[in-house]
This record gives C-alpha cells, structure tokens and sequence, in this order.
C-alpha cells in the first residue's frame, strides 16, 4: 500500500520510531555546515557557533539550499563544555572550535564542580535560542535536531582524554561514579532544547571503536544509555565514531531511536545486528567520498545504504568544512530518485 507524501518532519519522526514511511528520510544528525555555505547566508564561524541569529541562519541552508529532511544547529560539541567552564580554541571560518584538552579543568570526582546557571552561559543559550528562532520559522515542517554530549564525550573534555581513558582503566569505580555525575547536564541541556522546540536530539557519546571496546560500552555506558531515553523524552540519535559493530547489539538494547554509524561499518553487517529494534542513520563516507570524490561516488554510497534497508540517509559525521555543496545536495537526490525507481 502506497502511503501519502509525508512532511519532512512527519517522516523523520516516523523513521525514528520504526514507522511507515512514503520514502527514507535525509538525516543530518551532526553538522552539514561548509564554508560555502557560511558565505552563502553570510554566518561564519566561529561566530556561528556563539550567536542564535547566526546559527540558525547556517543550520537552516541543510533545509533550504541542501535539501535534508533535517535542519541541525548545533556544529560543534563543545557548547555545554564551554558553558560549564572548560577553555575553547574558537578558531576561524575554516574549522571548527574545540576544547583545550590540555587544560582541564577537573582531574577526579571530588573536583567536579558543575556550575548551578550554565544553562544561561552564552555559549548554552546560543544553542536553545537557535531552535527557538527554528522552531518559529519552520514550525512543523521540518525536523529540527539538537545535540546534547554523553558524559563518556563530557569526561574527555573536563578531565582530558588520556587521563579519564587511564582512569576507566585504573579506577572503575570513580569512573563510573563521574559518569554519573556529568549525565545531569546530558539530561538538562536536552530537556533545554526540547523545551526551545527540538523534535530529537543527538547524544554523541565519543567511546569510539578505535579507543574504547564494545565490552567496555557494555560496562560503562549501556545502563546510561538506557537512562537517558528513560529521562529525555523524545527520539535520541546516539552518534559513536569509528568501527563499532562490536557494540550495536548492546546499542540496539538501549531503547535509542537510532544510531549514527560510521562508514567503516558496512551497511549490510550493521543492519543484520541491529534489525528491527533501532533504526540506522548514515553512512557516507566524509574525508574520502563527500569531500574528496565527485557525485558519482556519493550516489553509490547513498544507493548501498538504501538497498542494504537503512532507514535515514546522511553523512556519517560531521562533514569537512570545505565539502563540496554539489556532493551534499546529490544525497537527497538520489533517495527521492531511488524510490521513484
């Protein structure tokens, strides 16, 4: 049976939730901004990243002048990291702003000190702001996704990242007791955005294949997991780097709508793990296809997850700023073209 043409944002929602949908929904869970784009709509960073105005105005071109089912503001990872005190290299146009690892501002659980108004610093209001202006602009059109960070990603940043690996491995106990501790502002800043207007969130939780193992997922981060779908309530998009189908069992348990994969996990071995218990957001190759190779090769790509059955298409992260429009706008292309095929 046929099903009408559906509303952006009906068949993202749809798609999250493993519902029926008129064709496969183009998803950008992380960051479809380029430096082409920031010229186009006159916001750059990095003062697109600290200004709702801006960001609002770049998130948006994912809808407008890409073609996405989805429009997502928030670029970076680092805006409750700045806003709970840790140092930022803001950088300029051309890259995007990250925390001075090398700096950290917490080095055990008795130092953790998360400030009472860091939803009100600038750099968290920023965000909710933009989904705010989104939310007026766009309404119910189009599926607006926020992105609140894991505490596994948060833990990296406060403490930097050996030292916090070393202490997973050194003292579980205080790990998993920090871990715990940072899920408040995974839980608060996401309860903020939803409160602004956003349909879904991204929950990057950055214990990637090449540092942390899927056992390691299982001890530390699955029972979290489950806690923040049981306390955020709307569609998580959990985003984890790197080759993980060694974890996409213990992922597809949690009660996530959906995990963002990585493009060195094929679509066919990634699908027969998790089947029918979440959905699958991605897998476009960033540094390779969408950045160095032409429209041809995004097409394969694109046309691989849609036989494999992925239920939303996009790049697997977020793309290199100097990514060629031409390869972005060819994703939603070739799925409306697929389906009408």
């Amino acid at each position: 049976m046929s099903i009408p043409e559906m509303k952006p944002r009906d068949r993202v929602l749809a798609a999250l939730n493993r519902q029926p949908v008129d064709r496969t929904p183009t998803c950008n869970p992380t960051s479809v901004a380029t430096v082409e784009l920031m010229d186009l709509v006159n916001a750059p960073f990095p003062q697109a990243n600290r200004d709702p105005e801006l960001m609002a105005r770049l998130a948006a071109t994912g809808y407008t002048e890409l073609g996405f089912d989805t429009i997502m503001p928030v670029f970076s990872i680092i805006q409750e990291s700045s806003a709970v005190g840790c140092k930022i290299q803001w950088e300029q146009k051309d890259n995007w702003p990250t925390v001075k690892m090398r700096e950290p501002i917490w080095e055990k659980l008795e130092n953790i000190k998360i400030p009472t108004d860091y939803l009100m610093h600038p750099d968290a209001q920023c965000v909710i702001k933009a989904i705010e202006i989104l939310k007026r602009e766009y309404g119910d059109e189009v599926a607006i996704v926020g992105k609140t960070m894991g505490p596994w990603s948060l833990g990296y940043h406060c403490m930097g990242v050996e030292p916090f690996l070393l202490m997973s491995l050194d003292d579980p106990d205080q790990t998993k007791m920090i871990l715990d501790k940072l899920k408040q502002i995974t839980i608060e800043f996401g309860r903020a955005q939803i409160e602004a207007g956003a349909d879904a969130l991204t929950l990057p939780d950055h214990a990637t294949g090449d540092l942390v193992s899927g056992e390691y997922y299982e001890r530390y981060l699955r029972e979290l997991h489950i806690e923040f779908v049981e306390q955020i309530p709307i569609p998580l998009i959990l985003h984890i780097c790197g080759r993980t189908v060694d974890r996409m069992d213990y992922i597809a348990q949690t009660g996530m709508a959906a995990f963002h994969y990585d493009s060195k996990n094929q679509p066919d071995e990634s699908i027969a793990i998790t089947g029918d218990k979440i959905s699958l957001v991605g897998n476009i190759n960033n540094p390779e296809t969408l950045f160095s190779k032409g429209p041809e090769e995004v097409k394969a790509e694109v046309e691989g997850n849609l036989e494999a059955g992925i239920q939303l298409i996009g790049p697997e992260c977020a793309i290199p700023l100097q990514t060629p429009i031409e390869n972005l706008t060819v994703i939603p292309e070739t799925v409306k073209e697929w389906h009408k095929n």
